[in-house]
């Protein structure tokens, strides 16, 4: 069952890309720049299939390029048209019946971010037409058959046009109908949905969704997706709780139980250790926190056990194509001593989150009597995370 695919033509001659072919092979930081367009909709949740256009002697080709890289949402390469708009209509007539939303997307960029595509969609759920685009930065001027200015425009209401161009299927499709009668060719999508009087309504996108055409802009693209891909292979994030001692609770920390300790105040086990490292890998993912997953106020969450909450931290963390690296926790509390458990802690830590117990490291110091926590009111946490993609 789809319900918004991803139609992406590639099938352009590319000439003034100076390279005698179809400029979406070449590679660039590593991949062709297909792969690197493919991936950006393979990546994004919110697109159920992708149709690939290329040239008719290409189609082998990208096939072994989506097979390099895992592109499981390929449901069909098929040859393109004449133009672009050709290229898209072939596209459109292997859709699955069952699609609801198609965003078409030019193969030669791939630097669209996963939330231009999302951002798109929704809008086009709600308004049927949308396009991805960016304000005018630049002063723009008309000029006059012998190559002087006739005017200078108002770039106060000037935005330039990018993709993913996003559609209700029924609309694109008529859109495209109604052009093929005419014989009507336009440069972007919107033009023929903009033709049959619909709205379309525009999305702010990235300046540095550029359209591969020159040279200069592989270069680039080198540049930008190597700092891309080093920013998104690693990242750290940092966590903190803390808690009060309260009498009649149980002490666990770490995931371990401490017989004959006062227990922390909470909502769950109240497990500082094990908040902070969730809190740590949640942020380094940009998921939130835990309090947003594992809300107080929620009764399922009363009294469990933090480690049923780390594992499905994990989970949540494995979901968004992160696996974790190594996390680092220090307890902060003037009682009691961890030393002897520690190394358990390690092991249920490193369970709960399916990594080694080399890959946790859990540490203690005290308050030095100083504040709250020093006279012995409480116990905090911090702890750091790094998670890379998987």
């Amino acid at each position: 069952m789809s319900g918004t695919s991803a139609v992406i033509p590639a099938a352009g001659r590319g000439e003034r890309f100076g390279r005698g072919s179809n400029k979406v092979f070449a590679e660039v930081a590593g991949k062709p720049i297909l792969a690197h367009t493919l991936l950006a909709f393979e990546k994004c949740r919110m697109i159920d299939d992708i149709v690939l256009v290329v040239g008719k002697h290409e189609i082998i080709d990208a096939r072994k390029i989506a097979d390099t890289y895992g592109i499981s949402k390929l449901r069909a390469v098929v040859a393109g048209g004449n133009h672009r708009q050709d290229s898209v209509e072939n596209g459109l007539a292997v859709l699955d019946p069952s699609t609801h939303i198609v965003a078409v997307h030019d193969g030669a960029r791939p630097l669209v971010r996963p939330e231009t595509i999302v951002a798109t969609i929704r809008a086009a759920e709600e308004f049927e037409a949308a396009v991805a685009a960016v304000p005018v930065i630049d002063t723009i001027k008309s000029a006059d058959s012998d190559g002087f200015v006739a005017s200078t425009l108002d770039r106060s209401n000037l935005w330039s046009i990018q993709t993913p161009q996003t559609f209700d299927k029924n609309l694109l499709e008529s859109a495209y109908s109604e052009a093929r009668k005419t014989g009507f060719y336009a440069t972007d999508d919107a033009a023929l949905v903009e033709r049959l009087g619909h709205r379309v309504k525009l999305v702010m996108g990235c300046y540095d969704n550029i359209k591969i055409t020159t040279p200069l802009d592989q270069d680039f693209m080198e540049t930008r997706l190597n700092s891309m891909q080093i920013n998104s292979m690693l990242r750290t994030g940092f966590g903190y709780d803390i808690h009060r001692f309260e009498e009649g609770r149980k002490l666990v920390l770490g995931g371990v139980e401490f017989p004959g300790e006062v227990g922390l105040e909470g909502h769950s086990d109240a497990d500082v250790i094990l908040h902070a490292i969730a809190d740590a890998l949640l942020g380094a993912a940009v998921l939130g926190d835990i309090g947003r997953h594992f809300p107080n106020t929620d009764p399922k969450y009363r009294g469990i056990s933090s480690l049923v909450l780390l594992e499905h931290t994990a989970k949540l963390i494995a979901d968004a194509g992160w696996k974790v690296a190594n996390v680092d926790a220090t307890l902060v509390a003037e009682r009691p001593k961890i030393a002897d458990k520690a190394s358990e802690m390690q092991e249920k830590i490193a369970a709960s989150l399916g990594v080694a117990p080399d890959q946790v490291s859990i540490k203690a110091t005290t308050a030095e009597k100083l504040g709250d926590i020093g006279a012995g009111a409480g116990a905090a946490c911090y702890a750091v995370a790094a998670i890379f993609r998987s």
